[in-house]
């Protein structure tokens, strides 16, 4: 038993010591460092405008009033949905039924002085026509049923008006939709006589929305309508929302110091999930290209310690970047032609191909041999 607990002590002694000098031995075999390498691959490829701005419904009408009373009724909440001319609200009509009232009245007391001239002007007509009156009292007679006339009209207009009062005491809605905000509650008063006081706020249609989102100046020049858009907001991180750009608006907003334009972006919102007010952080695709061949940008920026790093390609026209390609156990400089990049990707229009295998920097291996992490001389900053 003691000859087997010593086997097994050795083994678990040499196993790793073998390990070791195996990797040694292969390390010196290739003449290379463990490095960190990136694969070239196809995909998509897309240049972005970061945006960040608030989601609004496309049409939100605020529902006032046009006179002063206290609450009788509400007869809608918040998310209710109404329909053109419902009846979303009243106000105390008393006041302004003793009105109504009141210029009835006054009305038909001006139609009983009107009925009154009318016949003082008959009479004065056959009186005149036998010569028993002077021109004078005629023109009195006519001058007096010109005024009942004209005081009657006043009294009808007068009345027309306290009816209209009377009517706007009932708050109807002015368009389809959703109530989005309530601001009164029963029993309160509302006062109209310097503006009209908000009583609700409705979203038209919640299915279609839109996202004011403040661009910069730096980037407005490559915004345009038609513009795919790809948005996030953070009731949903996980998931991306497809927009387009619907407006650019020329009117500066001058935010700390810096210029923003608004940009309109139309979102569709048939599932309901986004709501107004929500912001969102918006990626504006101002160029894309798919399927083509790319890699990642440190590819493209690597920096070897001069010990493995081989000569530096020629220079060719067109050619407007430089790889190390790793193949059969050596690195190679090869010049590439990029094209358009995203921060992370960058295509390659000319030099490399699908699965070419480039040297991004060297490799520290620790004890767990999944945990790495890439050594670069030059900024580790990755995009």
């Amino acid at each position: 038993m003691k000859a087997g607990k010593i086997i097994i002590i050795s083994l678990l002694i040499l196993a790793p010591l073998a390990w070791w000098g195996f990797n040694l031995m292969s390390s010196s075999d290739r003449g290379l460092p463990p490095l960190h390498t990136e694969i070239v691959d196809r995909g998509d490829v897309s240049q972005r405008v970061v945006a960040h701005g608030s989601l609004q419904p496309v049409q939100k009408v605020t529902v006032g009033s046009q006179v002063s009373g206290i609450i009788n009724e509400l007869f809608v909440d918040f998310n209710s949905m109404v329909r053109r001319g419902q009846v979303i609200a009243q106000i105390d009509p008393s006041t302004f039924e003793a009105e109504v009232s009141s210029a009835r009245a006054e009305m038909e007391s001006a139609e009983a002085g009107l009925e009154l001239a009318r016949m003082q002007w008959k009479r004065v007509q056959e009186l005149r026509e036998r010569q028993f009156l002077s021109p004078q009292e005629a023109d009195q007679a006519s001058a007096n049923l010109r005024q009942a006339e004209a005081q009657v009209r006043v009294r009808r207009h007068a009345l027309e008006r306290a009816q209209r009062e009377l009517s706007r005491t009932t708050i109807t809605s002015p368009t389809d939709g959703m109530v989005i905000s309530r601001d009164v509650d029963v029993g309160q008063t509302v006062a109209a006589s310097l503006s009209a006081p908000i009583l609700f706020e409705i979203a038209a249609d919640l299915s279609q929305m839109q996202i004011h989102a403040s661009v910069s100046e730096a980037d407005i020049g490559v915004v345009i309508e038609g513009q795919r858009v790809i948005f996030q907001v953070d009731a949903y991180r996980g998931r991306e929302f497809p927009g387009e750009v619907i407006q650019v608006r020329n009117a500066p907003l001058l935010e700390d110091n810096v210029v923003h334009y608004e940009t309109i972006i139309a979102v569709n919102n048939d599932e309901r999930l986004l709501k107004p007010g929500m912001t969102a952080e918006v990626s504006i695709i101002t160029e894309e290209r798919h399927d083509v061949t790319r890699v990642r940008n440190t590819a493209l920026r690597a920096r070897l310690p001069d010990s493995i790093r081989p000569p530096d390609a020629p220079e060719q026209e067109g050619l407007n970047g430089q790889a190390y390609l790793y193949q059969d156990g050596e690195i190679f400089a090869k010049r590439v032609r990029t094209g358009l990049s995203d921060g992370v990707h960058t295509e390659i229009i000319e030099g490399l191909d699908e699965g070419d295998e480039l040297v991004v920097g060297l490799t520290l291996r620790g004890q767990n041999e999944s945990e790495q992490r890439s050594l670069f001389s030059g900024s580790q900053a990755q995009y």
